[in-house]
């Protein structure tokens, strides 16, 4: 199995490129392409979308394209409600709200398909300044802002939420002709205005907020000054919900990740960082990594990487899968 890792250059923090980058193993392959997540996830779409190419050289993809990933992360709902629903002795079930910090909305796809097999629970989608998602819920307006903005929760850089297909197949009722006319729209125009009947739903499903880099960091020193707990930019925009919009049901704040990586959010939050030695260890370790540059076609490239992988693997006399990871 050959592993191929795409980071958006200047996207991510140096700690993040770091865990990347001095993974230096035969079958790991480090792209650091010039570009953010939305254009690192086209050559991903293009070699997916060969099929030919894709069963030849056996693909799979390890973020929220696979449905696997998804899979897996329904069953975090079902113990989080578990977590904090106050009683499982009445009835009806007390509802749980969960809030999620969304980017790409592999992980509040998942809490939708939970919704939909019965677990009561309300869902919050909470997005950095990137808020087509935010305004998608509110106005049913699905359209790209000017550009992708840069934010501390680097990760939900994301104007191409890919999964919105996924969340709104759900609502509409499997409706694939519909789906596949909106989406195919959104692909020539980058902009659609959802049917009133699939806003509506999807409003009555998802509750919505976007959060700046100034509420970030304002819901990482509250949190640390009340609870102590050191919180990651992408868990704090969840924890920015929580705070601006309380409410009397219990809610679950879903944190996707470690503050030890964002360390220049730590520090505008005016808080101290906390770096395992593991961490502190990658700064002098071998880094290893190519360069995608602006102009090249980045598809191509990894096309004539794979197939150079893969005739190693046939000159072994093996066959090998191909794995990528943006």
């Amino acid at each position: 199995m050959d592993i191929f890792v795409l980071l958006p250059k200047g996207f991510c923090t140096q700690i993040q490129e770091l865990q990347m980058t001095t993974v230096i193993e035969d079958n790991v392959h480090v792209f650091a392409a010039h570009g953010n997540s939305d254009e690192i996830d086209e050559p991903i779409k293009e070699l997916f979308a060969d099929v030919d190419f894709a069963r030849k050289y056996n693909l799979m993809s390890l973020n929220s394209v696979n449905w696997s990933r998804i899979m897996v992360q329904i069953a975090h709902y079902f113990y989080a409600y578990f977590q904090c629903a106050p009683s499982l002795d009445t009835t009806p079930l007390p509802v749980v709200e969960i809030v999620v910090p969304t980017g790409g909305g592999g992980n509040i796809t998942a809490g939708c398909i939970a919704q939909k097999m019965g677990l009561p629970i309300r869902l919050a989608a909470v997005v950095n300044s990137n808020d087509i998602i935010h305004r998608t819920v509110q106005h049913g307006d699905f359209s790209l802002a000017e550009s992708v903005k840069a934010t501390l929760a680097s990760a939900m850089d994301i104007q191409e939420p890919y999964n919105v297909e996924r969340i709104l197949w759900l609502l509409s009722g499997s409706d694939s002709h519909l789906i596949k006319m909106l989406m195919e729209q959104f692909s020539i125009s980058k902009s659609v205005k959802l049917p009133e009947d699939l806003h509506r739903k999807l409003s009555e499903t998802l509750r919505s907020c976007s959060a700046s880099d100034e509420d970030i960091v304002g819901a990482m020193r509250r949190c640390w000054e009340e609870n102590q707990y050191l919180l990651c930019p992408h868990s704090a925009v969840a924890a920015h919900y929580q705070y601006s919009q309380p409410d009397s049901i219990p809610r679950c704040c879903l944190a996707p990740a470690s503050a030890a990586k964002f360390q220049d959010a730590v520090l505008r939050a005016g808080l101290v960082p906390q770096i395992p030695p593991e961490i502190t260890a990658l700064t002098a370790m071998e880094t290893r990594s190519t360069a995608l540059e602006r102009g090249q076609d980045w598809a191509q490239v990894l096309r004539g990487w794979i197939e150079a992988v893969a005739q190693q693997w046939v000159s072994q006399g093996n066959s090998g899968q191909v794995v990528t990871q943006t």
